[in-house]
């Protein structure tokens, strides 16, 4: 697969209406099912342990989209098959009492991976430049000094740009994708989770109200990736009306980054090695 095809570059001007979220490919369901991620899965579990055991860098890892397109299966599908010593998982909701007395990334650095991690973020630091955007959420005291309202959003995309650039240049790459769903396909998945007595628990009634506001959505989501979409930190566009699909691309876009940082397992010195020689032994030759 060429992953690349869905990285947004730095700089390019996109529309969503350009993007399919239901993109046509040449995999079956039944060949992603039992083929192609089983076989990205396990490229992905060997990657991530070389990362724990090196404890050199790490990676954090982005989910962003409307509600129901996909983020938290594909947590469930992908990445827990990684090894949990070696994961941290954090999901965002509104903003407590606690955290808006706080700069708005105050609450993300919490969130962040160790060295030898790949940290998880279901929502981040870009709720921060969506809701509040579509709601007019804004107070006065969070705008920037000497800056009128509207320009905040602009001041806040300058940084995270920066934060995301600081965080590469300190031996964390960032990878994020934008689970691009169609307003049909939501819909169907909603109706789903309402109908289905088992999945009522997956349903919040504020999913349909924020419906009201999905071109508004949109047009911010596209805002977004066109600002803050770089060669250090890329935004992966999923065509998440296809969950299998957009599972399998996650996958190997993972791959394709822990292959850049090629992480290795640790050699233990001649002097450990020499240790390790007899004490294999002393097992050996132990007596039940």
């Amino acid at each position: 697969m060429n992953v690349n095809k869905y990285r947004i570059e730095g700089n390019k001007q996109l529309k969503l209406r350009d993007y399919s979220p239901s993109e046509k490919h040449d995999y079956s369901e039944k060949e992603l099912l039992e083929k192609h991620i089983p076989k990205s899965i396990d490229r992905l579990k060997e990657l991530h342990w070389r990362l724990h055991a090196e404890e050199k860098k790490g990676i954090v890892v982005v989910l962003q989209a409307m509600d129901a397109a996909g983020k938290d299966e594909a947590i469930s599908y992908i990445f827990s098959n990684l090894t949990a010593q070696g994961l941290k998982t954090t999901s965002f909701q509104k903003p407590s009492d606690s955290e808006q007395k706080h700069d708005y990334l105050w609450r993300i650095h919490k969130a962040l991976p160790a060295r030898g991690q790949i940290g998880i973020l279901n929502r981040s630091h870009y709720e921060e430049v969506i809701a509040p955007r579509v709601h007019d959420l804004l107070e006065e005291e969070a705008v920037p000094d000497e800056k009128e309202k509207e320009e905040t959003w602009a001041v806040r995309y300058r940084q995270i740009n920066d934060f995301e650039r600081y965080l590469t240049e300190n031996g964390f790459e960032v990878v994020k994708f934008f689970f691009h769903m169609s307003k049909e396909e939501q819909k169907e998945r909603l109706l789903e989770r309402m109908k289905n007595p088992k999945k009522n628990w997956e349903f919040s009634f504020s999913d349909v109200e924020e419906r009201k506001h999905w071109d508004s959505y949109q047009d911010i989501f596209e805002d977004m990736l066109n600002h803050t979409s770089t060669e250090y930190a890329p935004w992966h566009i999923l065509p998440a009306d296809d969950e299998w699909y957009s599972r399998y691309i996650i996958s190997e876009v993972m791959n394709k980054c822990l292959e850049k940082i090629d992480p290795q397992f640790p050699e233990i010195s001649q002097e450990n090695k020499e240790k390790l020689d007899k004490y294999i032994k002393l097992l050996e030759n132990e007596e039940n």
